[in-house]
């Protein structure tokens, strides 16, 4: 039964990995508000306003700048019909004033500038989000407002689609626990970062003897592997991270989009053909610091607020590695369970990394050489 399930759940990654290449569907709303006057702008993934309005007017599955001015009005009505604000139980109405587009790490964006006013000063704002819901609702919406130099953040969801801001400085707690569940958030969609994870968990409850795999006879020779493992990439990721989110440290997106692709190839054929098995901690250290700039474009999105700098970083960290030990959690249990016998060998491990392998390498074909290769 649980081998039956755990072949499924891998015939799904294979079906719905490669549509969503790098991450899930968010867009980012960001609002400034000065008295009765609001000043904004919104991004928003030409992919997904395809799906929402259409944009590839001639079907060659390549949107141009033309063919997204000419969606112009459609992409104006489309997003305002979606988001409200209101003051005091009083609407807010907003307009858009400015079309641009823009990239992001995961792809071509509209951003919609825009502007709006309430009938009064405004101390708590009522935001109701809807964008794509309908459609997506997986999807995210990514919300840093401002007023002054106070700084406040919020996540969308369909069962959290309306929310009111205050206004007034957030708590530092408040603030620590949104940046929190951005980072688990965020782990949890950055696939590349979970399979290359995945890859270095595949074989902690199996021991490496006379050139074939065994199974670890107890749960704890696995998990002691399994926090060597995820230690190593923490440490790593979150310096890089730090460094990066503090502009000590900037590395090209394409160069890092395409070396996280890149660690997760060689993180899976490592399973395939055991060169560095006992070293796999060292790995997870060393690629850990790519991943850290990758987790860094995700707050360069989100923005930190310079009032609480240190507060928003530290607890983006934690949502970060408690997403990562919820995957374990989840996985090593399951693996110990299953780790005797072929199965597990040629199946979850072999079949599993060849997988992960093939997919990757779509990824850094398609980062490296700026193509188009999945849906």
């Amino acid at each position: 039964m649980i081998a039956r399930w755990l072949i499924s759940v891998m015939l799904l990654l294979a079906w719905t990995l490669p549509a969503q290449a790098h991450k899930a569907s968010d867009s980012y709303l960001s609002l400034a508000v000065q008295d009765e006057r609001i000043e904004g702008q919104w991004d928003i993934a030409l992919r997904d306003l395809e799906m929402a309005v259409g944009l590839d007017a001639n079907g060659d599955a390549a949107i141009t700048w033309d063919e997204v001015r000419a969606r112009h009005e459609a992409i104006a009505a489309y997003a305002l019909a979606r988001l409200h604000l209101s003051s005091d139980g009083v609407a807010c109405p907003l307009r858009v004033t400015q079309h641009l587009v823009d990239t992001h790490t995961d792809g071509a964006y509209a951003v919609l500038r825009l502007q709006g006013s309430c009938a009064a000063p405004v101390k708590a704002l009522g935001v109701e989000y809807g964008l794509l819901f309908d459609i997506d609702p997986q999807h995210k919406g990514l919300l840093r407002l401002t007023r002054g130099a106070t700084t406040s953040t919020a996540i969308f969801a369909p069962d959290a689609s309306s929310q009111v801001l205050q206004l007034a400085a957030p708590s530092r707690w408040r603030q620590f626990s949104d940046y929190v569940r951005h980072g688990v958030w965020h782990i949890w969609i950055g696939f590349d970062h979970i399979l290359f994870l995945v890859s270095l968990l595949l074989p902690a409850v199996l021991v490496r003897q006379g050139g074939r795999w065994q199974e670890r006879e107890t749960l704890k020779a696995s998990v002691l592997d399994v926090v060597r493992i995820v230690t190593a990439f923490t440490l790593a990721h979150s310096l890089t991270l730090t460094l990066a989110a503090l502009g000590a440290l900037s590395l090209p997106s394409r160069l890092v989009e395409s070396a996280i692709a890149a660690s997760v190839v060689l993180a899976a054929l490592n399973n395939l053909w055991p060169l560095v098995h006992r070293w796999r901690a060292a790995v997870a250290f060393a690629f850990g610091l790519i991943h850290g700039f990758g987790f860094a474009s995700v707050l360069a999105d989100l923005g930190l607020p310079q009032e609480a700098l240190v507060v928003s970083l530290v607890g983006f960290n934690v949502g970060v590695e408690l997403g990562q030990l919820a995957i374990v959690a989840a996985f090593l249990p399951l693996a110990h369970t299953l780790r005797r016998g072929l199965f597990y060998r040629r199946v979850v491990l072999g079949g599993g990394s060849a997988l992960i392998a093939l997919l990757a390498m779509v990824w850094l074909a398609e980062r490296a050489l700026d193509l188009k290769l999945l849906a």
